[in-house]
């Protein structure tokens, strides 16, 4: 891992209590930054979104897609957890601790906000850092590669429509138009123009590729920061008027990490999976493609939402949470290896 990958917490940490200190300072620079908008996609941030997103996108080889026929337990375990059990616990975590344990301390005119937020971190499986975790973990890396090519070709079609449903049943209108709009912005077009790079720089050599990849993985990093201050610029008023709301929101994001990361890695070891993939494909479960649920949920509800908040909580708990999953998958080995039949 790099520095700024393994001291994630600690930037989000510090884009918090800079971005509440300029948007304190210089409100009206915040307000003129959040009103250049079109189509109600703001331009500063569609454009560090794909700073953010492209060179992710990059490591992903949809070639890789021939390799799931030999992988197909733990690829039926990780698209079962990723899209029919993530994103619908996470749905009723949200309901359950939002709406009715957590509702008297928060705000009540963004409980529907929240919510809505914490559907659009788990309704994206993770593409990047899940290679970071696969390698700490020993995975197979053609497993990891191959279910993540899958994942975002599922996520092109299935994203937008997964999320309207659930908001539907949590009763949260979407525009539709919005909805769509940012999965042509944040998805679709991200994932054309990186192939389209991807294969212009192989076609120079795996070298030049490699170190492509090396310069402009930073960039990705500071783009992610960058849209943290300008979030928090926003929602500093709100956050200095009710500092629990942070922690609140981090026990349902907190549960369905750990739930979903337990239910995958035991239903590996149950099908007789062999270790090495039942490890990524425990973590792929587990964590979220957080910088498109943050892109998306600016687009959708605003840089002042309760949505924005909700989705940079998740920003902020998961590298620290994701490096204890693989503490413990790592430390279990022994334990899956007795009681899996590995076939």
């Amino acid at each position: 891992m790099s520095v700024f990958e393994r001291y994630l917490t600690v930037w989000v940490v510090l884009c918090i209590v800079v971005g509440i200190g300029l948007g304190q300072v210089f409100p009206g620079t915040a307000r003129a930054i959040g009103a250049w908008e079109v189509a109600r996609v703001n331009i500063p941030v569609g454009l560090l979104i794909w700073v953010m997103i492209i060179p992710m996108l990059l490591k992903v080889d949809f070639a890789a897609l021939g390799e799931v026929r030999n992988h197909m337990r733990g690829i039926g375990v990780t698209l079962f957890v990723n899209w029919l059990v993530k994103p619908f616990s996470m749905a009723f975590l949200g309901w359950l601790f939002i709406r009715q344990w957590f509702a008297p301390y928060l705000p009540a005119d963004q409980i529907d906000s929240y919510i809505a937020g914490l559907i659009l971190l788990a309704a994206a499986p993770c593409t990047a850092m899940v290679f970071v975790w696969s390698r700490l973990t020993g995975g197979d890396p053609l497993f990891t590669l191959s279910q993540v090519a899958l994942n975002d070709s599922i996520m092109i079609v299935a994203f937008a429509p997964l999320v309207a449903f659930l908001l539907g049943l949590s009763a949260i209108t979407v525009p539709w138009d919005t909805l769509l709009t940012s999965v042509v912005l944040y998805i679709l077009i991200p994932v054309v123009l990186a192939q389209w790079l991807r294969r212009a720089l192989l076609a120079r050599g795996q070298a030049v590729f490699d170190a492509a990849l090396h310069r402009i993985g930073p960039w990705s990093i500071a783009a992610l920061l960058l849209t943290l201050v300008l979030l928090f610029a926003f929602q500093g008023e709100a956050i200095l008027q009710q500092p629990l709301v942070i922690a609140l929101l981090a026990v349902p994001i907190l549960i369905q990490v750990f739930f979903n990361s337990a239910l995958a890695y035991w239903l590996n070891r149950a099908a007789g999976e062999k270790h090495a993939i039942a490890c990524p494909s425990a973590l792929i479960g587990a964590s979220n493609f957080f910088e498109l649920a943050v892109a998306t949920a600016i687009s959708l509800f605003g840089f002042h939402s309760g949505a924005a908040l909700a989705t940079v909580v998740g920003v902020l708990i998961e590298v620290p949470v994701m490096l204890l999953v693989v503490k413990v998958v790592n430390s279990s080995k022994d334990w899956y290896e007795s009681g899996s039949s590995q076939r």
